[in-house]
């Protein structure tokens, strides 16, 4: 008999049947004795803890009651168990170890560091039903910290931690784990505020600081230096049986060979296997383990390469380059990776060509292939998956791995159904007529129920003479597997076999709806009886579950179309469908339910392929524009550039297409873009119009997208169209930031973040509430900044908008650098450097790095910061087209060739700063050009030099701006003692002659 206290108190037989112990007394006794973990209990402290000062008439003979009355429960659970309540002279004991009783277990596993074990056996709170008593007060102290101690030190889930993180908000090691949980988690914003919260908690109500420990974890998540592990291996709901000796075989080949290819024959359980050796493995790689599923991808795609890589940027969570070669970006992003590649055989030349480039390119990667074929590469270790072990004539059928499996499967199907002396022969049979094939023993267990083991094993050997003529140019073990899924096939009722054969037009999986649109009808509980039979795989989807084909059921079930002659009307219907669905969850993407709709594209991507492919292949043009329109958006949100590049490409021209293939070729630096944009401009609605404006200004045709923007917000006044207007207010504020008009970029902001929150849309209220965080900072409001841009980030992880998660960092630098903060500014620096760096976006690569360069420079570090600002320089200069950040990164770089002595070079980054400036109407950055201007004057005309800082102070009061903080006052206050020193007293009256001048007549006066 088992004994359980973490949880409820509870009593089992050996065979796991829960034992009724009768009245709260009687369980009170138990749990008392549980407490003392087989010592005697004396009778007073029995009677004391029952009872307390409320004891019965007759205190001995109550007990003595109870305690018969406990024997007798157990004992009518198990006969023979009323011994395990001993009493003698030193009182009553239960006799338990550490095999009987859980929390004897659960100590016992903590010693010997089995944690994860040790947590698995709490069922709930300690003595959860005797949880308000005394008596068991101190044990369950003692126990619930023995247990929070191991969940600080092996857990991992998020929701889990942040649980017990509110439930002992100040206590440190439990903090630290959740801090690395949700940075592992990809939500670094989440894990610093984490930090903060006990920072905050710890000086408000005890007066501390955090510890060392928790000050240098926090570091290491701002600076990245955690290993950050981004697995998306899917859970599996079964267990993987007789599969030990090969786990460890693909293991050790993993750590010899960078390419390890497991091949075998369809049905022979290479994916499970894969995943099973990818999870194992996955604790070695610091950048974990990515598994990239090609089933999805058909064979007669239109760009099979395209699909390979846009499969693999989806899995690793990047957005398109922008000019980059995609191959180039994955293999510089993979790290210290092992990717999983599952289903290569249908592509197999195209994934050998890219998984060659790959490994080629990527020194720390390596991969573990499924495939029916191997890849045929250069140093490729094949590994052919066996079959399960079948019951040698004269062994124990029970050792047998393919008889495990069965049993297993068999049991779960019907839960009557075990291994005896009665069926073993048959069971034995059964497992070698099946070859030991995995799929084919668990399609024969889901029959076990209605036709037992004998008679399974009779109908098997009539139906494989039957078709022991249909698959002769098969293998052996294939033609097993292919009678195997005949037999089920002609098993099943005439409405399922046209459900089944049906499903196989999805690519990837359905959902219900889906399958209804598709095959007709309600068919709920038919999938639900597919999957019950092992034909059908159910898998968790973005807001329920979805039904897919194992890939030998799918290549059956494509066959039994052809043969049916629906092939052709059911892919129609599947474009129809998906068609129809890509236009409902566009308009979805505008508001509340974004989220919502990104997750469900998300799971649909396979079959929105496969139906933009099918619709071109068939000449059905209206269908495929009107998806690859519907998809125009998704595409950006998601920052699948190239896909929707060639996706437009691929359809006949209309306005529309032409608009998004414009914003897109902006997106990707493609010049290009202006002509294309021009040919529809005058033909396309607002909509059209906005997001094409909202792209073009990044090539600095400001101008051009201000009109553009302006003609929209008209168009989007008159019809009432709110989304489209907060769109263009947000735009606005970022033409406003650059003009350094305060007041415009604050009122545009302000106005869209309204709008936006009102209509739920978190991309939009990301875009405004970025912009007044902007504000925020220009203002020198910098907490309201810090705020601002921490909300941003918080909405654009959860969006899963990395792009937009560095922009964040960036911003947060950027105001760490104002504040003077320049630790914390180059760690917000590295991260927006890094992330931007990994999704291939260079504008916001640049960002970070002029933050990581401002605070190398600023903290002293002058060789670091003149390799990041000269690098800056030189990348902007190679564009054709102006870059908004030249002139103050030029500044920056002229400051520190200023305070080098090399005076010259300081005057020419100046100048060439003040004219970008004067260019772009930035009288703010005009005054920090001619500041430096300045400094290069001191040694020669000091007198110039204090009519420049007159004019610049001048013109700052003027203008009425934000007043310098004191880091930036640094370099002026720097500047102005040095120009004091060499005039003396002349200084006051030439600065004075100086507030007289305009900004353009300084810099004339300047000579420069």
């Amino acid at each position: 008999m088992r004994f359980g206290v973490l949880g409820p108190v509870a009593a089992w037989t050996d065979s796991g049947e829960p034992v009724t112990v009768p009245g709260l007394k009687v369980r009170a006794l138990l749990a008392d004795l549980l407490l003392h973990e087989g010592r005697p209990v004396p009778a007073d402290r029995l009677l004391d803890d029952l009872w307390g000062d409320d004891l019965p008439g007759n205190p001995s003979g109550t007990l003595s009651a109870k305690v018969s009355q406990l024997r007798r429960a157990f004992d009518d659970a198990e006969p023979g168990a009323r011994a395990l309540v001993v009493s003698g002279p030193a009182g009553y004991s239960l006799k338990v170890d550490s095999a009987t009783y859980d929390a004897l277990q659960f100590t016992a596993y903590l010693e010997q560091g089995r944690l994860e074990e040790a947590l698995a056996l709490w069922r709930g709170p300690a003595y959860a039903d005797f949880a308000d008593e005394a008596f068991v007060s101190a044990t369950v102290a003692r126990l619930s910290e023995l247990r929070l101690g191991a969940q600080e030190s092996c857990c991992t889930d998020v929701s889990v931690l942040a649980s017990l993180v509110a439930e002992h908000p100040l206590r440190e090691k439990l903090r630290a784990a959740h801090i690395k949980a949700l940075y592992q988690a990809g939500r670094q914003s989440e894990a610093l505020d984490s930090y903060e919260q006990l920072r905050v908690l710890l000086a408000e109500e005890l007066g501390l600081d955090p510890s060392p420990e928790l000050v240098a974890l926090q570091q290491s998540v701002l600076t990245q230096d955690l290993p950050r592990r981004r697995n998306n291996l899917p859970a599996q709901l079964t267990s993987l049986i007789g599969r030990d000796e090969a786990l460890a075989e693909i293991d050790r080949r993993l750590s010899e060979d960078r390419l390890v290819t497991l091949t075998g024959p369809g049905g022979v359980g290479k994916t499970r296997l894969a995943i099973a050796a990818a999870t194992a493995a996955a604790g070695r790689f610091r950048d974990g383990v990515t598994l990239v599923e090609l089933a999805g991808i058909a064979s007669d795609a239109l760009d099979i390469s395209g699909s390979l890589t846009d499969a693999l940027q989806v899995a690793l969570d990047l957005r398109d380059t922008g000019g980059v070669d995609a191959v180039d970006h994955l293999a510089g992003v993979l790290g210290e990776r092992l990717l999983v590649l599952d289903n290569c055989e249908h592509v197999i030349g195209e994934v050998a060509a890219l998984t060659d480039r790959l490994l080629a390119a990527a020194p720390s990667l390596r991969v573990l292939a499924t495939s029916r074929e191997p890849l045929g590469l250069t140093g490729e270790a094949v590994w052919n998956v066996p079959t399960l072990a079948v019951p040698a004539p004269g062994s124990a059928v029970e050792e047998s791995t393919a008889v495990q499996l069965f049993v297993a499967r068999a049991s779960a199907a019907d839960r009557a159904f075990q291994l005896s002396v009665e069926n073993a022969s048959a069971v034995a049979v059964l497992c070698r007529r099946l070859d030991g094939i995995p799929l084919a023993l668990e399609l024969a267990a889901t029959r076990v129920r209605a036709l037992g083991v004998a008679g399974l094993v009779a109908r098997l050997d009539d139906r494989f003479r039957l078709l022991a003529t249909g698959h002769r140019g098969a293998a052996p073990r294939q033609q097993t597997l292919m009678a195997m899924i005949d037999w089920s096939w002609e098993l099943l009722s005439p409405e399922e076999q046209v459900v089944l054969r049906r499903l196989a037009v999805h690519a990837d999986g359905c959902t219900p709806e889906a399958a209804e649109a598709v095959c007709g009808g309600d068919v709920l509980d038919v999938l639900v009886r597919l999957v019950d039979r092992s034909l059908v795989v159910p898998v968790a989807g973005a807001d329920g579950m979805r039904y897919r084909l194992l890939e030998s059921v799918a290549a059956y079930c494509v066959d039994k179309l052809h043969k049916a002659g629906e092939y052709e009307s059911m892919r129609a219907l599947h474009r129809q469908y998906y068609v129809e669905f890509a236009a409902v969850a566009s308009a979805g993407l505008y508001g509340a339910e974004q989220g919502v709709w990104l997750q469900r594209l998300d799971d649909e991507s396979g079959n929105l392929r496969s139906a933009l492919d099918g619709a071109v292949a068939a000449g059905d043009d209206v269908l495929a524009q009107r998806l690859v329109s519907s998809l125009g958006w998704y595409w950006f949100l998601r920052g699948r550039f190239a896909e929707a590049r060639r996706s437009i490409e691929s359809v006949p021209e209309t306005p529309e297409l032409t608009a998004w293939l414009a914003g897109y070729l902006y997106l990707q630096g493609d010049k290009e873009a202006f002509a294309v944009r021009d040919r529809c401009l005058a033909e396309v609605g607002p909509r059209s119009v906005l997001w094409m404006a909202l792209h073009c200004s990044d090539f600095g045709d400001l101008p051009q997208a201000l009109a553009m923007l302006e003609r929209c917000l008209v168009e989007f006044t008159e019809s009432g169209d709110r989304w489209g207007t907060a769109a263009v207010l947000a735009a606005r504020a970022k033409h406003a930031h650059v003009a350094d008009d305060l007041p415009a970029l604050q009122k545009d902001a302000a106005e869209s973040a309204r709008l936006f929150r009102a209509l739920g849309d978190r991309w939009g209220l990301l875009q405004a509430t970025s912009w007044l965080g902007a504000h925020a900072e220009l203002v020198g409001d910098f907490r309201g900044a810090v705020r601002l841009h921490t909300e941003g980030l918080r909405m654009a992880e959860e969006l899963g908008l990395w792009p937009d998660v560095a922009g964040e960092y960036g911003w947060l630098g950027w105001t760490a650098v104002r504040e003077g903060d320049y630790a914390q500014a180059a760690a917000y620096g590295e991260q927006a450097f890094q992330l931007a760096m990994e999704q291939g976006n260079r504008p916001l690569e640049s960002l970070g790095a002029l933050v990581l360069g401002f605070a190398a420079r600023r903290s002293g570090d002058l060789v670091a910061a003149e390799e990041r600002l000269q690098a800056l320089i030189d990348e902007a200069r190679r564009q054709s087209e102006p870059v908004l950040y030249l002139s103050i990164v030029l500044d920056e770089l002229g400051f520190l060739m200023e305070v080098r002595g090399e005076l010259a070079r300081a005057r020419a980054l100046h100048a060439e700063a003040y004219e970008l400036s004067a260019e772009q109407q930035s009288r703010r950055a005009m005054c920090w050009s001619l500041e430096g201007i300045a400094g290069t004057l001191v040694p020669g005309s000091p007198a110039v030099a204090a009519r420049l800082l007159g004019a610049i102070a001048a013109a700052r009061a003027a203008d009425g701006g934000p007043p310098a903080t004191p880091a930036e006052e640094a370099d002026g206050q720097r500047i102005a003692l040095a120009t004091q020193s060499a005039l003396g007293s002349q200084y006051a009256e030439a600065f004075e002659a100086g507030r007289l001048l305009t900004l353009e007549e300084a810099y004339a006066l300047s000579g420069v």
